[in-house]
């Protein structure tokens, strides 16, 4: 009987419930590094053809009502027609009179045709000049920059290495927040990495002597410090960026125990300086206003360029708002 029991016990729904939901635990931890990256990448090619789609989508919608509209102004221009020929039909005489009168004015001001033709021209420019303004609300990236679109963790580093060698790196990586609510009612736009895969870019070949500047959250400082050492940098200073708003009061955010006004980016030397490298220049405290979402203050890289002028500028994981002429961005957000 005793046996029964058991046999029954473990036979029972509820046993079989707690063996497969321990068994999925075991799989999800059995999870290496690499099978978590492929994951990641499925996810992101994903999303990109969605948003591909979406595009596609949105241009044919856009298609069809400028065709509807057109058919529509036909329609309604074949209705006038109709309504107009019996007015033209009558007026006959009176159409061939003004006609003659027409062509005499045009005979004695042979000007008057050609002003005809200016003006008729000048609608066209002003047309024209509409459809300009339209496309000059559209984002025009600085001239002597140099963005590439590309996922960062599939791009051909190796081959960007071997063409050039950068005095300066900035990296403002997609850190995985820490918390089961992380956002805290904040929308996040971007998507976010583990760590596993940002220790994974190939920094070290990026760069044989200069600076990598790192910006952090607050619970990735001691994995900022873990990559730096592992791509080969010494931690030499950092930058604490305090945000404002548009009247210059302090910017609070939403943080887990404290209100967060202030970003920070760690700074790494590796090699010797660079051949322009200057001292002491600038301020580590930049005030500055906060403007979109995860878009970093200009004068950040203005106070690099005046501590090393005339270098190599590179920025990974980069965004259209921070193109800057003479750096290369590097970003699928671009």
């Amino acid at each position: 009987m005793a046996s029964e029991s058991n046999i029954s016990r473990e036979s029972s729904p509820a046993s079989i419930s707690s063996t497969n939901s321990e068994s999925g635990i075991e799989n999800v931890q059995s999870l290496t590094d690499e099978d978590l990256k492929q994951l990641i990448l499925k996810e992101m090619n994903l999303k990109e053809h969605i948003e591909q789609l979406q595009r596609k989508i949105s241009k044919l919608t856009a298609n069809d009502l400028s065709t509807n509209q057109d058919s529509s102004d036909a329609d309604d221009d074949l209705l006038n027609g109709d309504e107009t020929m019996d007015d033209d039909s009558s007026s006959g005489s009176d159409s061939e009179v003004s006609g003659n009168e027409d062509i005499a004015s045009v005979k004695s001001s042979p000007h008057a045709a050609d002003k005809s033709e200016s003006e008729s021209e000048s609608e066209s420019d002003e047309g024209s000049s509409e459809d300009g303004n339209d496309e000059e609300d559209e984002f025009e990236a600085p001239k002597w920059c140099v963005p590439i679109k590309a996922n960062v963790m599939t791009f051909d580093w190796e081959k960007l290495a071997s063409e050039t060698q950068f005095d300066v790196i900035v990296a403002d990586p997609p850190w995985q927040l820490a918390t089961h609510a992380p956002t805290r009612g904040v929308a996040i736009a971007y998507q976010q990495l583990p760590d596993v895969c940002i220790e994974d870019l190939p920094i070290e070949k990026l760069q044989t002597n200069g600076f990598i500047f790192i910006w952090v959250i607050n619970n990735k400082y001691a994995k900022a410090f873990e990559l730096m050492e592992k791509w080969g940098y010494t931690y030499v200073d950092d930058i604490t960026w305090v945000k404002q708003t548009v009247n210059r009061r302090m910017a609070k955010g939403h943080g887990y125990y404290l209100q967060h006004a202030k970003e920070t980016c760690l700074v790494g030397k590796k090699g010797v300086d660079p051949p322009s490298c200057r001292h002491s220049v600038g301020s580590d405290i930049i005030f500055s206003e906060r403007r979109g979402q995860s878009q970093k203050p200009e004068e950040l890289y203005e106070l690099i360029e005046e501590l090393v002028p005339n270098g190599k500028y590179l920025e990974i994981f980069g965004r259209k708002n921070n193109l800057r002429d003479y750096w290369v961005t590097v970003g699928n957000e671009l």
